[in-house]
C-alpha cells in the first residue's frame, strides 16, 4: 500500500490549528502525507497570518474564518465545503478555550461566565460542528476525531474547569458515536500526553507537567504531535474502521500509572 492510499481523494477540515507546533498541524501534515486534501479554518486577523501560509505549504484551496461560538459561522463553514469541494470526509477537531484566570487557583472559584464560555468552546464546538458536518460525512461514511486531556478523567493541577470542558467534550463523543453509527460515521478522541503547543503555554507550570509525565509514564519520555498525528491516521483510516465512540490515550502509557 502506498503512503497516499490511505486517504487518496478523501477531503480533510481541519479546525484548530494555532501554527506549526499544533497538535491539529501535525495531523493535517500526516492526513495530507497519506493522500487527503486539506482545508482550515481559523478565528481572527493573528491567527490567519498565521494558518494560511502553512495552508499554503499543503496546497490547501480552503481556508476559511470560523468563531466556533456561532453557529451561523459555523453553518457558513459547511456551505462552503459543499460548494467547493462538494463533499467531506474527515473533520479535525482541536479547539479548546478556558479563561487564564480560570485555570489557576481553585475551581471552586470557576466563575459562571469562564465556566459557560469553557463549556461553549471546548465540548459544544464539537457537537455544533458534528450536526452541520453530519449530512456530508454520511454520504461518505466520514470520521470525526477531537483531541482531549487525561485531565478529563484526574485532577491535574491548574487544568481546572479545562478538565470539565473535555470530560464533557468525551462524554459528547460517546453519545455522538451513538447518534451518526446507524450512517457509518465514526466519532473518536485521542488524549493525548503533554505536548509543547501554543495552548499548552497558558497552562500554569506546564514545564514540570512535562517532567513529572516523563517520570513517571512506562515509556519513561514524553509524546511528540507526530505521534497524536499517527494515532489520527489511524483512527480516521479504514485501519480503524471498528473503532468508534472511544478515547485513545496516546501519553506514553501515563494513564495506567497510579
Amino acid at each position: 500500500m502506498s503512503d497516499q492510499a490511505l486517504f487518496r481523494d478523501r477531503k480533510v477540515l481541519v479546525f484548530g490549528v494555532a501554527n506549526e507546533r499544533s497538535i491539529a498541524w501535525a495531523i493535517a501534515q500526516a492526513l495530507h502525507a497519506h493522500g487527503a486534501k486539506v482545508g482550515f479554518t481559523f478565528v481572527g486577523e493573528a491567527l490567519e497570518r498565521r494558518v494560511r501560509p502553512l495552508a499554503e505549504s499543503l496546497g490547501s484551496d480552503l481556508v476559511l474564518p470560523c468563531d466556533v461560538s456561532s453557529d451561523e459561522q459555523i453553518a457558513q463553514v459547511f456551505r462552503q465545503v459543499q460548494e467547493q469541494w462538494g463533499g467531506l470526509d474527515v473533520v479535525v477537531h482541536s479547539v479548546a478555550f478556558a479563561n487564564r484566570e480560570d485555570l489557576e487557583g481553585r475551581f471552586v472559584d470557576t466563575s459562571r461566565q469562564g465556566f459557560a464560555l469553557a463549556l461553549d468552546i471546548s465540548a459544544y464546538s464539537l457537537v455544533a460542528i458534528a450536526k452541520h458536518a453530519e449530512p456530508m460525512l454520511s454520504a461518505s461514511r466520514g470520521n470525526i476525531v477531537t483531541l482531549s486531556y487525561y485531565g478529563a478523567e484526574k485532577v491535574m493541577p491548574n487544568y481546572n474547569v479545562m478538565g470539565v470542558a473535555k470530560a464533557a467534550l468525551e462524554a459528547s463523543v460517546r453519545y455522538l458515536a451513538s447518534d451518526l453509527g446507524p450512517s457509518g460515521v465514526r466519532v473518536n478522541a485521542i488524549s493525548a500526553g503533554p505536548v509543547k503547543t501554543l495552548a499548552a503555554a497558558g497552562i500554569k507550570g506546564f514545564k514540570g507537567m512535562l517532567g513529572f509525565a516523563q517520570e513517571k509514564a512506562p515509556l519513561r519520555r514524553n509524546i511528540s504531535a507526530e505521534e497524536v498525528a499517527g494515532a489520527a491516521v489511524f483512527l480516521c483510516s479504514e485501519l480503524g474502521s471498528g473503532v468508534t465512540g472511544e478515547t485513545l490515550y496516546v501519553d506514553a502509557g501515563y494513564n495506567i500509572m497510579v
